[in-house]
Parts: C-alpha cells; sequence; structure tokens
C-alpha cells in the first residue's frame, strides 16, 4: 500500500496534461449515444429472458461462495507468494506474476497478462554518519533492519525517486515537516537553512511532501522515521520504512497515456518540466525509530513544543536543535526503464459480457509483503478459486468480471494507472465498479471505504458473512459497534489502486481492509511469519475479508438492478456542503451546489420509483431485460458526471470535483474548493482587494462542483434537456 500523496502537498506541486483533457467530455458523449442507440435499435423488439443461471435466482450459489471458504488454501497461498522479496521489476517480481497467473489457470479462467515497460527507481548506495558533541570521529548510522543477510534479497532501505546526493549539516527536528511545524521552529528563533530535517512519518504528510516542504525552507537532506508502540519495538526493534517520494500516480514518462511495451509509445524526456515537477529536489532517505532516536536525543536548541509531544519517543529528548550534531548524508539511486507485468482473470458475462465488474489488488512489494499486499493477492486467488468452483456448478455471472492483479503500485499505483489510461473509453462507457483491497489483513477490526452509492450493498454483504473474531455475530454487527465516527470512509485521499479508477476515470469504487495499521508496514519484517505470529494466526479474517469482497463483486455482476442508491451521495453532498458553508461563514454563496444537490436528489427518488415498478413488473413475468439494461446504464454512468476535463487547478490528471486530493487540509470533499480556500489565503495585513480575488476563484470552484453534480443528475435522469 502506498501511503497517501496528497493529505497535504505545497501549493507548487503540479500534476498537469494537457493530453488527457478531452478524455473525459469524450466518455461523457459516447455514453449518451450508447444510451440513445439502445433506444433507436432495440424499440418494440423483443429481448430473451434472462438466463437462470444467476446468483440473484440461485441464492443456493452465495451460500456455494461462502461455505466453500478455506483458511488452509489461504495460507498456502501466502506462503508461496512471501518466499522471496518481490520488488517490482524484478526477477523474483516476475516470478510472483507467474504464480498468479499459473493459478488462474489451473482454475481455467481466461487468462493473460498485460506489460507495460516504465521509469522506476532503484538503491545502488547510501550511508549516514553522525558527528556528535561529544566523539571526535565520525559515527556510522544503521540504514536497513538487523539480522539481515547480503543474501537475503531484502532491498536496502531507500525512497524510491529520491534524487542523488550528499549533504552535511546540522541535525535539526522538524516534526510532521508540516507548514505549521515550521512556523512554530521560526518563531522559537530555529533557522533550518543548511540543515539536514529529522522528521516523523504521520501528521498528513506524505512522503514526497515532507521533501518538497523541506526543500521550500532551505533543508539540505531529510531522514525520516516511523515510531512504533512499546511492544512493535519490542518484537521488531530496527524496522524502516521504505516508500517513494514521486509525486502523482502512474509512470513519469507517459503522463496520462498507457505506457504499452509494444508499439511506438510517447516516452517525455528527463528534462522535461512535466516530469521534473513529479520528482523532489532534496535527497532523502528512511531510517529506523532506534537511529532517530541517537540523533534526536544527542541535540540541543530550543525545546520541543508542547503539541508535539505526542509519540513514544518524546521521553528520550527535549529539544529540537539545530545540532550540535551534525550529518553526513549521502544517497546514489538510479532510475531506470523496467517491464512491469498486470495479470488478469476473465470470466465473461452470460448476458451482458460488455458491461465489467474488476476487482484488484497489488502484487508487488517492498520486501516480501505479508500483509502489504500479498494478504490481498492470497484472498483475490481464493476467490478465483470459488468462482470456478461455482461455475463447475453451473453458474456464469450475468456481467463480466475481471480480476486484476496489478504491478508497481508501491512506486505510485503505476501498474493500475497505466491499464486506466490505457482502457479509458471503455472503462468510462462500460465499467460497473471497482472493489480494491490491498492489505486484506492488517490486524483487527474492519474498515471499508466506498463512494457512497455503494453504502447499501457494502452494509447488506456484511450481514450475510461471520465476524471473524466473533463467531456468534456477523462481521456488520461487529464493524458497527466497534467503529468510532463514521462506518463507511470515503476515498478522497490517494493510496492504493482506486486512484485511477475514481478520480481519473469517474468508476463507483470500494475499498476494503482489516486492521487500522502494522508495525512492520514496507520493513523487511512483513513476513509470513509475522502474519502467523500476530496478524491473522488462523487466516479467518482473510477468509472474512475474502467473503466480503467476492459477494461484492456477485452482487454487482449478478444483481438484475445494480445496487446503487443515489439518495445516499445526495445526502452525502448535503453534509459537505453544510460544512462548507459553516468554514465559509457566509462570504461566498453555496446555492449553486444545494440547487444541484436538489436536481441530483429528485433525480434519485424517480429511479428508485423505477427500480419498484420494474422488480413488480419482473415478478409478474414482464420480459423488461431492455428497460432493465438501460436503468442500470444510468446508475453506472452517474459517477462519471462528478468529472471536469480540466481537473482540479494544479493537477489537472485528477478530473473528480467531488473526491480527489486538495494541497492544504483533511476535508476530504470537493478538493478544488478547499484549494481555493487554503491554498490562496491572504494574511490580515494583505489588501481587501486580494481577499475579493480568493472569493471569486472560491465561488468559480463552487460553480464547478454545481455543475458536476448537475451533470450526475442529468445521467441519472438519462434525459436530454
Amino acid at each position: 500500500m502506498a501511503q497517501s500523496l496528497y493529505t497535504s502537498l505545497p501549493k507548487s506541486t503540479t500534476i498537469f496534461t494537457s493530453s488527457t483533457s478531452p478524455s473525459c467530455t469524450l466518455i461523457f458523449i459516447l455514453t449518451l449515444c450508447i444510451i440513445s442507440l439502445y433506444s433507436l435499435h432495440y424499440h418494440n423488439q423483443q429481448t430473451p429472458p434472462p438466463s437462470p443461471s444467476t446468483t440473484a435466482q440461485h441464492p443456493p450459489l452465495i451460500s456455494t461462495f461462502l461455505n466453500s471458504a478455506s483458511n488452509y488454501t489461504i495460507s498456502n497461498y501466502l506462503r508461496h507468494l512471501t518466499l522471496h522479496p518481490h520488488l517490482a521489476g524484478t526477477s523474483p517480481s516476475s516470478a510472483a506474476a507467474d504464480y498468479v497467473k499459473t493459478n488462474f489457470e489451473s482454475l481455467h479462467l481466461q487468462t493473460h497478462v498485460t506489460n507495460y515497460s516504465v521509469l522506476l527507481s532503484y538503491h545502488l548506495h547510501s550511508s549516514l554518519t553522525a558527528h556528535f558533541s561529544n566523539s571526535s570521529t565520525a559515527v556510522p548510522l544503521p540504514l536497513t533492519e538487523p539480522g539481515l543477510g547480503s543474501d537475503s534479497g531484502v532491498v536496502k532501505p531507500y525512497h524510491a525517486y529520491s534524487p542523488s546526493g550528499s549533504a552535511y549539516g546540522k541535525a535539526v527536528y522538524v516534526h510532521h515537516g508540516r507548514e505549521e511545524d515550521y512556523r512554530a521552529l521560526a518563531s522559537a528563533g530555529v533557522d533550518v537553512k543548511g540543515c539536514v530535517a529529522v522528521a516523523k512519518r504521520g501528521g498528513g504528510m506524505s512522503r514526497n511532501a515532507v521533501v518538497v516542504k523541506a526543500a521550500e525552507k532551505g533543508v539540505v537532506a531529510v531522514v525520516m522515521y516511523t515510531e512504533n508502540n512499546d511492544r512493535a519495538r519490542t518484537y521488531y526493534g530496527g524496522g524502516v520504512e521504505r516508500g517513494t517520494v514521486l509525486d502523482g500516480v502512474g509512470d513519469p514518462l507517459t503522463p496520462g497515456w498507457g505506457a504499452s511495451i509494444n508499439g511506438d509509445v510517447e516516452r517525455l524526456g528527463m528534462e522535461d518540466d512535466e516530469v521534473l515537477k513529479r520528482f523532489p529536489t532534496v535527497a532523502s532517505m528512511p531510517i529506523s525509530a532506534e537511529t532517530a532516536e541517537l540523533i534526536l536525543g544527542s541535540l540541543e536548541g530550543a525545546r520541543v513544543p508542547h503539541w508535539w509531544r505526542d509519540g513514544d519517543l518524546f521521553g528520550n529528548f527535549n529539544r529540537v536543535g539545530p545540532g550540535p550534531t551534525f550529518l553526513n548524508f549521502t544517497y546514489q539511486g538510479e532510475n531506470k526503464m523496467a517491464t512491469i507485468q498486470n495479470v488478469f482473470a476473465v470470466i465473461k458475462g452470460s448476458e451482458e459480457a460488455d458491461r465489467f465488474v474488476v476487482l484488484g489488488n497489488h502484487r508487488d512489494a517492498w520486501t516480501y509483503g505479508a500483509v502489504d499486499p500479498n494478504s490481498g493477492t492470497a484472498a483475490l486467488i481464493d476467490i478465483a478459486r470459488r468462482y470456478s468452483l461455482m461455475m463447475r456448478l453451473g453458474w456464469n455471472p450475468q456481467r463480466t468480471i475481471v480480476l486484476c492483479s496489478w504491478d508497481a503500485e508501491e512506486f505510485g499505483m503505476i501498474g493500475s494507472t497505466e491499464w486506466v489510461e490505457q482502457n479509458l473509453v471503455n472503462l468510462g462507457s462500460k465499467a460497473v465498479a471497482y472493489i480494491n483491497v490491498d492489505c486484506a489483513v492488517q490486524g483487527p477490526g474492519f474498515f471499508a471505504a466506498a463512494t457512497p452509492q455503494l453504502d447499501d450493498i457494502l452494509v447488506v454483504v456484511t450481514k450475510k458473512v461471520t465476524d471473524p473474531d466473533s463467531l456468534d455475530s456477523t462481521l456488520f454487527e461487529k464493524w458497527r459497534t466497534s467503529t468510532d465516527g463514521p462506518l463507511i470512509q470515503r476515498l478522497s485521499d490517494v493510496f492504493s489502486d482506486f486512484a485511477p479508477f475514481l478520480h481519473h476515470a469517474g468508476v463507483p469504487s470500494i475499498d476494503l481492509y482489516y486492521g487500522k495499521e502494522f508495525p512492520v508496514y514496507h520493513t523487511a519484517f512483513d513476513s509470513y511469519e509475522w502474519m502467523v505470529k500476530y496478524g491473522d494466526p488462523f487466516f479467518h479474517r482473510h477468509m472474512a475479508v475474502a467473503g466480503v469482497w467476492g459477494l461484492l463483486g456477485l452482487h454487482m455482476a449478478d444483481d438484475p438492478i445494480l445496487p446503487f442508491n443515489y439518495l445516499s451521495y445526495a445526502t452525502q453532498l448535503q453534509n459537505y456542503t453544510h460544512s462548507l458553508s459553516k468554514l465559509l461563514e457566509g462570504d461566498v454563496s453555496v446555492h449553486p451546489i444545494t440547487s444541484a444537490i436538489q436536481e441530483l436528489e429528485d433525480a434519485a427518488k424517480q429511479v428508485e420509483d423505477e427500480m419498484k415498478k420494474l422488480r413488480v413488473e419482473e415478478s409478474e413475468g414482464h420480459v423488461l431485460v431492455l428497460r432493465r439494461r438501460m436503468l442500470n446504464d444510468r446508475l453506472m454512468l452517474a459517477e462519471r458526471g462528478f468529472l471536469d476535463t480540466e481537473g482540479i487547478r494544479g493537477r489537472q490528471w485528477f478530473k473528480h470535483l467531488v473526491y480527489g486530493p486538495a494541497s492544504e487540509s483533511k476535508l476530504g470533499f470537493f478538493p478544488g474548493v478547499v484549494d481555493a480556500m487554503y491554498g490562496s489565503s491572504t494574511s490580515r495585513g494583505e489588501k481587501e482587494e486580494a481577499k475579493k480575488k480568493q472569493e471569486i476563484i472560491i465561488q468559480h470552484e463552487i460553480w464547478r462542483v454545481a455543475r458536476a453534480i448537475q451533470r450526475a443528475a442529468s445521467a441519472l435522469k438519462g434525459e436530454l434537456t
């Protein structure tokens, strides 16, 4: 799982791809044409009745899916997948792809592999030495996990796409590296220019955001650590979190189009502005909490601000520096072209083969990947096994199911992004939903995030699956009683493979996982041994996630009417608008959005009535396949209405105006409006003229959101004005 890339990005960060701008308009026009062609070609034409072999007509097949779960098979899949580290673009990674492919083929599923040639980043050399004030000699600091032999195959901890470089300067602690953290340092008289910053992961900051902000402040290099709790440090002390510092998603050299390995493909040069802006200008590397403690404990200077005192290391230091400790930092990496492999299994739909239900998980890992991501890979293969069993019993889905094993997610969702970009028109007009599982099991507790029209079906499905930690209750009951805050989260952040589907293609999406966090994230200790000892000893949580994931796929593929509820979406948008209105304090009108939401709500109510009428008529024996398909297309395509061809200002690749990454806020909705509010804020001393200009920009972004909601309402109605 790639950590969030966009929770808090600096204003200067942009992702611009002019070549992708027309795609959303083209998709929208094509889909309206498709609906019109149905009406012209099939008017008064009788359609054959639906196949009797769907799960909707045969509920026992759902029981077959649930009852055929096997913790032994999932455990076995995971053990094989984690025998060796398998970093994307390497031979072990190719072997992992072959393992997934072989399993799909052994289940007699239609299987294929799509390769891409992309720019990946690898470690060559790194070192970090400290010059402490009480020592006359330089002290080498450990940069890798203890106990790993040179023959382990585990890559030394590094930040992919970090520039190579050396730096020498005083150490300074910058907390999470946020703007507010640097303000706190400045108010204490701390000058960070020319220093090597020590940053703690978290605070809503991606690795890229930390390094970019540090460069803005004059820092010459950055080391980052992840703080673990006492139990984690007892069992897995010395773990170092690898990761990427690339800005954005997808291959840097092919922004907006697929990096196909076959045929002629345009690739931008490394000196192209669109490429350069995705790379940080200051070198960085990860270190362990133990190494960070050595450095931080030696600092003098200003005291740590009291509101930073939130971690296990705080008791061991209370000064931020700079110095007197000096750090000598060296990192050398290599960016080079590599082949990545996406593996697919396709189960053709019996009635609507041109409608795609997509289930995906990435396969590549920084090290062994038992949690991240191969707990999900093992669950995906097991779903394939269970679907195959159902097919042998006579089942075929009504719509096509596509099982996807992505590559190079850890470098920035590259495999999934290249595939979405390459298949954008087909996905935009034919994809029903995307259901993602990255880390299937990290620990206890079920978590789900979704676009709001899928809330109801998530509840329905979790009521059918037994909770793995309380066998006398359903997963839903345990989930509901143990969750603080909203039951279902949203998908504004960018941390896994749902991002290209939702944020770029406008496909309704779900993300599922067990466990909020785990202490061996991106370290050499993310192994099968850790999973068996701590994560899921009996693999019951794996079975639960696979159960929810697979059942969602069955409902999306087989429910005669798609289980989408846009009244939930309208309600969620109303809540967002209420929160936005309070933040704006009446300076800017949100009326355009509230008016558009009313249109969406009216359309959603009409659709609900239409659904009920169709179900009654079908129960009376009427053949209504065409009407049902047209209704389903409207349900499927309404999400595309939230896309805007211009995208989010400064990050045009991200087209969704309700959910997407915002630069300066954790609000999680209307990213363009939020950017206008916080990214262009004015200080008290600036002129009223500047404030008015900002309000004009905010109002424009509000109108853009309103028009997006109107487009969604129009698609849901399916009628021309």
